[in-house]
């Protein structure tokens, strides 16, 4: 694809895929809430429940249920927690005393026509052993006391089920003769070391990114000096620049870039369907395959044996100047792409999103370039405010976390949208996902790699510039989203709400210290001596 073509598609790439999540969160968590303070008798935390069934001595399937406010604590120890045998309520609600004997049983309840803690005293005082809820929908509902229920003491677990498990478990019982059941809730890990590979990832991409933006910028840089000294136009020489595929935004098209954003995220959450969601699989697999095309070459090129192929081109229609290498790498990228996007539901598939994401986000931070530091101040202090707005303040008006909806996927039938960096929690009993969406990446990225543009073409170094500050700043900052993450009960975070203060606040404070905040802020580049005004000094030094 011809270069400037590329950089004005891989522009509309990142403006659809760029804000479609930018939060962390890890994956299924029971969260706290203050709608029914605790009180003696009620202050059960909401746990996550296993219900591993058994029929007829053999274990066949697993529900995941929902611990109430109220009852005995369930054991976080599979091989603690019993076998019991399980049976139906009669009456089918348990508001009033069962007519079946119950000899320590787990008891099979429908929710409705009283309150949880009346159909757990029933319960109890019938025999039963524990109480399973079924829930009259899909998903779980927290239980808890009514406010006149002030004298609440209940001995045994009380555990609601999803509508489809409890359906499903009542036609095991009404088909085989003895049905069995444990509860337990085993508790989540502190910190998952899925956590730090995705927080390596992250740093590893703006890193492979900056540098090649960087080691571009440089080559373009020497590139002009060479037409300047012998003689050539300058604007000439600037044209030849700016040809190159580069695209430099400006304060305009990054307050732009937020409200398409903020447009788009409310778009994906009122039309979140099944087939919505399939829409945005393709136009991923089209911006990852442009991504991992585009790094694939690079890489090959970087060796002598593929010099002609990738100096070699050939027209294409609609696609303009093409080299034999893009033309032979691509029907791999496509053939990838596509697997992915078929077997995308396996419990692998998680990696070839991963390398497809990472291919895009390092493409479009190649292409698309801050050009100096109001430029990214602009930019990240309105995706500051867009994260904690759509995090936060969207459930005012929503009661619901819009970009949260938006990244899981919900009510779509899918894992989440694919815009997102994933990986499996490792030691998690509970499974799922800690996952980072591609603005936490691409927009502190674009001004990391800036500074490390800055400082090769200023000849500083490593310890005297900015790009060491700056990466670290991003980590620490990155670093402090999960430490909010698992201190908040794992809910969603929005990551620049941490990440934006350290980046920009790093690199403001100290280019004003060492006197460099007016290049920065305005030029974004060093004062360079003319390329004849350098000729002359050397011969001078020479002589």
């Amino acid at each position: 694809m011809e270069l400037k073509n590329r950089a004005l598609y891989c522009s509309f790439c990142a403006v659809v895929v760029l804000f479609c999540s930018s939060d962390v969160f890890a994956g299924d968590i029971v969260h706290q809430d203050d709608i029914a303070p605790k009180r003696p008798g009620c202050e059960n935390n909401f746990v996550l429940v296993k219900v591993p069934v058994w029929l007829d001595g053999k274990e066949v399937m697993e529900f995941v249920g929902v611990g109430a406010r109220f009852g005995f604590a369930l054991e976080s120890k599979e091989k603690r927690a019993s076998q019991t045998k399980v049976a139906l309520a009669d009456p089918p609600d348990c508001c009033s005393k069962p007519r079946n004997k119950l000899t320590g049983e787990v008891i099979l309840v429908h929710r409705g026509n009283c309150s949880f803690v009346t159909k757990a005293n029933v319960a109890e005082a019938a025999g039963a052993s524990a109480l399973l809820i079924i829930n009259n929908e899909k998903e779980l509902f927290k239980m808890v006391c009514e406010a006149n229920e002030t004298d609440v003491n209940i001995a045994i677990p009380v555990v609601m089920l999803p509508q489809d498990a409890g359906a499903s478990l009542k036609q095991s019982m009404m088909n085989t003769s003895h049905v069995s059941i444990q509860m337990y809730s085993p508790q989540r890990p502190e910190v998952d070391v899925a956590e730090v590979f995705l927080w390596l990832m992250a740093v590893g991409t703006i890193l492979c990114a900056s540098y090649w933006s960087a080691w571009s910028a440089r080559e373009a840089a020497i590139e002009q000096d060479k037409v300047l000294k012998d003689g050539s136009d300058v604007y000439l020489s600037m044209d030849t620049y700016h040809s190159s595929g580069v695209v430099d935004i400006n304060t305009t098209s990054a307050i732009f870039f937020v409200l398409i954003a903020s447009c788009f995220l409310i778009m994906l959450y009122k039309l979140m369907s099944y087939v919505f969601i399939e829409i945005l699989v393709v136009v991923f697999c089209i911006g990852g395959v442009e991504g991992l095309q585009t790094c694939v070459v690079a890489l090959l090129s970087c060796f002598r044996w593929f010099d002609h192929a990738a100096e070699s081109f050939v027209k294409v229609p609609f696609l303009g100047a093409v080299s034999y290498l893009t033309l032979a790498v691509s029907p791999f990228c496509m053939a990838f792409a596509v697997l992915w996007a078929v077997f995308r539901r396996v419990s692998f598939a998680w990696i070839g999103q991963d390398i497809l994401g990472i291919a895009l986000i390092i493409t479009v931070l190649q292409i698309i370039r801050v050009p100096n530091l109001k430029v990214g101040t602009v930019l990240l202090s309105c995706a500051f405010l867009y994260d904690i707005f759509w995090v936060f303040i969207s459930k005012l008006w929503f009661h619901k976390s819009v970009m949260i909806v938006v990244a899981r996927g919900d009510g779509s039938g899918e894992d989440g949208i694919p815009m997102l960096l994933k990986i499996p929690r490792m030691f998690d009993p509970w499974g799922g996902y800690s996952i980072i969406g591609f603005g936490d990446i691409i927009l502190p990225g674009l001004l990391v790699a800036f500074s490390l543009r800055y400082d090769w073409l200023s000849k500083k170094s490593l310890k005297s510039g900015y790009f060491l500050w700056a990466m670290l700043a991003y980590g620490l900052g990155l670093l402090t989203t999960y430490v909010a993450l698992n201190m908040m009960d794992g809910h969603g975070q929005p990551a620049l709400l941490y990440i934006v203060p350290f980046t920009l606040g790093t690199l403001i404070t100290l280019g004003k210290k060492r006197g460099d905040l007016k290049h920065l802020w305005t030029r974004g580049e060093p004062d360079r001596p003319c390329p004849h005004v350098q000729l002359r000094q050397d011969e001078h030094i020479t002589n």
